[in-house]
């Protein structure tokens, strides 16, 4: 063929539409590929019609390559979803909604290990739950980071033998727990934010008493009710149950019917650099068959009692509380027997020093009850504005205990007094010394 000047440009233009083929056809592949990672090809959102299987179906080929699920911007109206090992999914920065449908599940995992979830909100809609909007199970490297879940009728994340970490989270409006964490394997709770919860703000529980090691650290809650009632299982900020060497700090903890922090059988618990403010019952709270506790250096402002370390008859013992501000102290004259207005009280084999209270209406430390008391040193607290300084148990069955260098100041009621069996003050100020043998009190000032 002769080559003249239109067969050349013929031939270009035919070279042209071929490359430009070929092109777009790779274009379009890599677009599908993108698609079926990212879900987008099949996934509406704002559809009024469920996502489920689509996203099910694009989460399941993402975690098969390895690959992150990334979802757009919207709200994704989806059932059930399973995670499997390895899955992950990433939402755009609290921009990416997943509403939730009903069906009993939400999003639940099973034996599956390093899976994430990221920048999602999690919308319970309040349809009917059975456990928690997040629900998984016997799963190592769990990582729940910078969600937002609310409108749980049940919890917000429920884990059962888990180990990783809860972090940057914002869990407000469910009627039972916001984070729930069962026989873990060492989780780490941190930095969220917990609002207006049914029943317990976060709950580190075990189903036999046993070391746990979880931490839960510089979280925010405040407004938890007890809605299911009880005697203290519920309305609690922090429930650490028969989980042993948990370390609580540094949380801001207001507003709950019952306690900020409530150990109940959680042996060597440190409960630690807290602020707690408008508790309805007692603060902080080492309760029953533990052994084991440090309460140091945190602030509570306004409840019923402070901090209270109690039920040696039960096993409850051993305990160091030392640097703590309690201050503004209520009774609770709506109580039949148990009205309170405590600062801080002990009972068995525990080092009480260095504590300010302030304004306690029926006493600023409590040491025993009736026979249960053994071994307390109360030494350099300082006790101000308060009905009674100092009570400790006189029963003739309780054990030793040694009051020094304390100052009270501005008692109504006597400095350091003798208590009886029902808890009121006996006999004469004993803070020039006076007691038994296994009471001794010395250097005490009182003004």
């Amino acid at each position: 063929m002769t080559l003249d000047r239109r067969n050349v440009l013929s031939a270009g233009l035919a070279a042209g539409l071929a490359a430009g083929a070929s092109t777009a056809g790779a274009r379009s592949a890599e677009a599908r590929t993108r698609d079926a990672a990212t879900g987008s090809a099949s996934l509406v959102p704002g559809s009024a019609t469920g996502q489920t299987a689509a996203l099910q179906a694009a989460l399941d080929a993402a975690t098969a390559r390895g690959a992150p699920l990334e979802l757009p911007a919207g709200r994704y109206r989806v059932g059930a979803l399973e995670l499997r090992a390895g899955a992950r999914i990433i939402g755009a920065a609290g921009a990416t909604t997943l509403e939730f449908t009903g069906g009993g599940a939400f999003i639940t995992a099973d034996q599956a290990d390093g899976i994430l979830l990221e920048r999602l909100v999690l919308d319970g809609a309040y349809q009917a739950l059975d456990d928690g909007l997040v629900s998984i199970r016997n799963s190592r490297g769990v990582r729940l980071r910078q969600l937002t879940l609310t409108r749980s009728v049940a919890n917000g994340i429920s884990l059962v033998a888990c180990a990783g970490s809860v972090s940057d989270c914002n869990v407000t409006s469910v009627m039972q727990t916001a984070i729930r964490c069962v026989d873990a394997i060492g989780m780490e709770i941190a930095h969220n934010d917990i609002a207006d919860c049914g029943n317990n703000g976060i709950q580190v529980w075990r189903s036999e008493a046993g070391e746990d090691g979880s931490i839960v650290s510089a979280n925010r809650i405040v407004r938890v009710r007890a809605d299911s009632g009880g005697s203290g299982q519920n309305g609690n900020g922090v429930n650490v149950f028969r989980a042993g060497n948990v370390l609580v700090s540094g949380n801001r903890i207001t507003d709950c019917a019952f306690s900020a922090v409530r150990g109940n059988a959680a042996s060597d618990i440190q409960i630690i650099g807290n602020s707690c403010s408008r508790l309805g019952e007692v603060a902080i709270y080492a309760e029953f068959g533990f052994e084991g506790a440090l309460i140091a250096n945190n602030l509570v402002d306004t409840a019923a009692t402070g901090i209270t370390v109690t039920n040696f008859n039960n096993g409850g013992r051993l305990a160091v509380v030392q640097g703590n501000l309690v201050r503004n102290l209520f009774r609770r004259e709506h109580e039949p027997v148990d009205k309170r207005g405590h600062g801080i009280t002990v009972e068995a084999d525990t080092a009480l020093t260095g504590n300010v209270v302030e304004r306690a209406p029926t006493a600023g430390i409590v040491i025993g009850w009736q026979h249960w008391m053994r071994e307390v040193v109360a030494t350099s607290n300082l006790v101000r504005a308060s009905r009674v300084g100092i009570l400790v148990s006189n029963d003739p069955g309780a054990g030793a205990c040694l009051l020094s260098n304390n100052m009270v100041s501005g008692a109504t009621d006597g400095a350091i007094r003798a208590m009886d069996g029902n808890g009121d003050p006996a006999g004469p100020e004993l803070t020039h010394g006076g007691g038994d043998g296994k009471l001794t009190v010395v250097g005490n000032l009182s003004v």
